[in-house]
């Protein structure tokens, strides 16, 4: 149970922070709906069976009021119905809105520091927790929340009216009915938990593989695994429509279920109202009335069936989405070095998420104003990690981290399917015509983009497709251009180019880091070559550091690839 509270607890607080009127104001709505429309059934059987009874006598029927019973049927009517349409506008309403607040909150949290990675390496998954995962929620106010708080209402007022009848009578009926119409959803909500979740996996890998396949059908044709992902996408389909037959059966055992209470509380109603009104306790309208508030009562708990079945998909996107709403809104940033250097690192040791095993441990490195350093090691020696915890990305664990603003170049070329200018904008959205002509002049490209039939408002495909590698690379260079941060931090930055393109590459990025910082992480000696110092790291730690000049800096650059 306290598991169950800490995973809605982050969700119930955004909704309430969000629309606390709005989501009030639609379950208000729904009880009046619900209670407008028992009072209607009920107020509708007591005026029949009294006006059929009052025709049996001319005396009575002269002195029978018709007029205030009709007039009341007809207000509940017209209540009833506003009160539907207000509470389907409200509770949609309100529900889109914290859905969509939610949405822009997940976001951001997937744009805080680290979340690259993750990005990187499970884009299917955390696409499914922005679609999916949110649409699921939407049961959790909508099918959970107010039906149970109206049906819950419906039988305490069903329970006051039929007590005024005979106590014994309202308070069996009211703790039979909450009893019984609460325990069956929590009980199918139970079972079916495992199915729902199981069914969420299922669609989630269903989603995910066909991704891939559609992704990487080339890479899959090539290693010979076409075959065995389409193999794969069936399997989870499979899992999936199994997990759906089983909640059909969850369903089908619950409607059952509600059919049989509501059975055995009508049969029991009609043989109290009977018994009342053969002792005269109750009139016959009364009786009427008193079996159709009976029977309209059950109803609001039949609109729990819908929640207790999808309750257990509900719970696991809470608990997947939870833990990313608790991200600060705001993150702190660097500290800043002392003057004249551009970072400063002393004993920092940090962990990727996740990980027992520390990525650096006890780094003690600094770097001055202007001064480019190259950090070399074997894959996975912590390049990468050095850099993602200078430009903030990776937190520190211990030690001190100073470092001014940077801006990190990676090893992929990361081009959306927008034009050029839309592609470079997003480094510097103010940047002028002739500002991004001049970025794409210094990285090579201006020739080649001024060839293309639209020129900079060319439109590429998803991924850049369109563009050629090295012109990819020369545009994610220009992008580096437009940021005027004093610290360039540059992963592999020539990787898979080639030695012409690569060299012109590198003799433009030098030229434009002039008077600026640059580490360079790397295991291709052209790109160590243009640095003032090399770093050797090795299991997370700095093994050595050599200056240009000195024999053990030489002794470095042979130990790399060469171009």
């Amino acid at each position: 149970m306290s598991t169950f509270v800490a995973d809605l607890k982050p969700i119930l607080r955004l909704f309430l922070a969000e629309r606390r009127r709005a989501l009030l104001l639609g379950a208000v709505l729904s009880a009046a709906t619900v209670t407008a429309g028992i009072a209607l059934l009920g107020l509708s059987g007591w005026f029949i069976t009294a006006t059929a009874l009052a025709g049996l006598s001319a005396a009575v029927a002269m002195t029978f009021d018709v007029f205030a019973p009709a007039a009341g049927i007809r207000l509940l009517a017209i209540v009833r119905t506003a009160a539907r349409y207000g509470e389907r506008l409200a509770t949609h309403d309100a529900t889109l809105g914290v859905l969509a607040a939610l949405r822009e909150k997940l976001f951001r949290g997937f744009a805080e520091p680290g979340a690259a990675r993750a990005l990187l390496y499970r884009p299917a998954r955390l696409l499914f927790r922005l679609t999916a995962d949110i649409d699921a929620l939407d049961s959790l106010y909508l099918r959970i929340l107010v039906p149970a708080v109206v049906a819950i209402g419906a039988a305490l007022a069903a329970s006051g009216v039929l007590g005024l009848m005979h106590p014994v009578f309202g308070l069996c009926f009211g703790l039979f009915l909450a009893s019984a119409g609460l325990g069956l959803p929590l009980i199918a909500g139970r079972i079916a938990r495992k199915h729902a979740r199981g069914r969420a996996h299922g669609i989630e890998a269903l989603r995910s593989r066909t991704i891939d396949l559609v992704a990487g059908q080339t890479d899959l044709l090539m290693a010979g695994r076409l075959d065995g992902q389409r193999s794969a996408i069936i399997a989870a389909d499979g899992y999936a429509a199994r997990a759906d037959d089983r909640l059909n059966r969850v369903e089908t055992g619950l409607t059952f279920g509600f059919g049989l209470v509501s059975t055995l509380l009508l049969t029991a109603s009609l043989l109290a109202v009977a018994a009342l009104a053969e002792t005269k306790a109750i009139t016959a309208p009364v009786a009427a009335l008193g079996l159709l508030i009976a029977f309209a009562a059950v109803e609001p708990f039949a609109a729990l069936r819908r929640g207790a079945l999808e309750l257990g998909r509900t719970l696991l996107a809470a608990r997947r989405i939870s833990p990313r709403l608790a991200v600060a809104a705001v993150t702190e940033p660097l500290a800043l070095p002392m003057p004249g250097y551009a970072f400063s690192l002393a004993g920092a040791s940090a962990f990727h998420e996740n990980s027992v095993v520390p990525a650096l441990e006890s780094i003690d490195l600094a770097l001055r104003q202007g001064e480019r350093l190259a950090v070399i090691g074997a894959s996975g020696a912590g390049k990468s990690s050095l850099l993602a915890l200078l430009s903030g990305e990776l937190p520190a664990r211990s030690g001190s981290v100073a470092a001014v603003t940077a801006t990190p170049l990676t090893q992929r070329t990361e081009l959306f399917e927008d034009s050029l200018r839309g592609n470079l904008l997003l480094a510097n959205p103010d940047a002028s015509e002739a500002r991004l002509r001049d970025v794409l002049a210094a990285a090579g490209l201006l020739a080649d983009v001024d060839a293309m039939p639209r020129g900079i408002d060319t439109r590429l495909g998803e991924g850049g497709l369109g563009l050629s590698g090295g012109q990819s690379r020369r545009l994610a260079l220009a992008r580096l251009f437009l940021r005027d941060t004093p610290l360039w931090l540059l992963d592999e930055p020539t990787e898979s180019l080639d030695g012409a393109t690569a060299r012109d590459v590198l003799q433009r990025l030098s030229a434009m880091a002039a008077g600026r910082s640059l580490v360079i992480a790397t295991h291709i000696r052209r790109e160590a070559a243009i640095a003032d110092r090399i770093a050797v790291i090795e299991g997370g730690r700095i093994s050595e550091i050599s200056r240009c000049g000195e024999a053990a800096f030489e002794k470095a650059l042979d130990r790399l690839r060469p171009d």
